[in-house]
């Protein structure tokens, strides 16, 4: 068998290499392309017409389901998604047949899934494929339900922290800092999943590193390099990364 012509699409730089990592070990699959960034896959895949994506559903611009609606489902390369989404999109991958890796996953998991990958991709498959495609996006059609409120733990304590609190988040180390009016508390979590359970009409990512409460928010400045300063309205400044400045405002100006 032709080796598996493979495209990463994954905003995190660490993600990406743990999967070249975990395909570096699979002697018939060969990496042909790489990128960050929704807006930029498209046109990595028309060019390179590969036979398996590995893409990530969270990324600035374009995520992954809207990537999936631009190539069309014919013809349609196998996909493994990556995702830090809740259980209703997970149900939705599996109710339609494709596979889904949820991060972080181990080597075996990945293993699993590229050999189920290599059974599907077939000509007599290609067809069902695009019509499994478009049938997960119709069943994500309903937006899932949201947090409402996080659970923190302080002085061996749980606080229900209602998400409506939450000024801005940051990663730190191996844990996030979630920042709500003077308090900051400590979870262990990752910027992916927190971000699949918050209100994306509210919460957005404006750096690899930081999502914000747009509703915090007080004052823009542009930057010489393409990013942005933002201002909360406690004073604090956030930096909004030329790759996120998009959905960014165009998040802001729908409140």
């Amino acid at each position: 068998m032709n080796k598996l012509r493979t495209v990463i699409i994954d905003d995190e730089a660490a993600a990406r290499r743990r999967v070249v990592q975990f395909l570096n070990e699979i002697s018939d699959v060969e990496l042909v392309g790489e990128c960050e960034d929704g807006r930029q896959a498209i046109d990595l895949i028309n060019d390179l017409r590969p036979d398996l994506l590995l893409l990530d559903v969270q990324m600035p611009n374009l995520d992954g389901f809207g990537v999936v609606r631009e190539i069309g489902p014919s013809p349609a390369p196998a996909i493994i998604f990556t995702t830090a989404y809740d259980q209703f999109a997970l149900q939705a991958f599996e109710a339609n047949a494709l596979d889904y890796l949820l991060k972080p996953f181990s080597r075996e998991r990945f293993g699993q899934a590229v050999s189920r990958a290599r059974e599907r991709i077939s000509e007599a498959a290609a067809g069902r494929l695009g019509r499994q495609l478009q049938a997960l996006l119709r069943s994500l059609e309903a937006e899932p339900a949201r947090a409402k409120r996080l659970e923190v733990r302080s002085s061996g304590c749980v606080i229900f922290l209602p998400v409506t609190d939450i000024d801005w988040i940051g990663s730190a180390d191996n844990y996030l800092e979630v920042h709500a009016g003077r308090e900051t508390h400590l979870i262990r979590e990752t910027m992916g999943r927190i971000e699949a359970k918050l209100d994306p009409g509210m919460f957005v990512r404006i750096h690899r590193s930081t999502i914000v409460n747009v509703t915090r928010v007080k004052l823009l400045r542009p930057l010489f390099n393409g990013d942005q300063l933002l201002t909360l309205s406690d004073g604090t400044q956030l930096t909004v990364g030329r790759n996120h400045r998009d959905k960014f405002i165009s998040t802001l100006r729908s409140i």
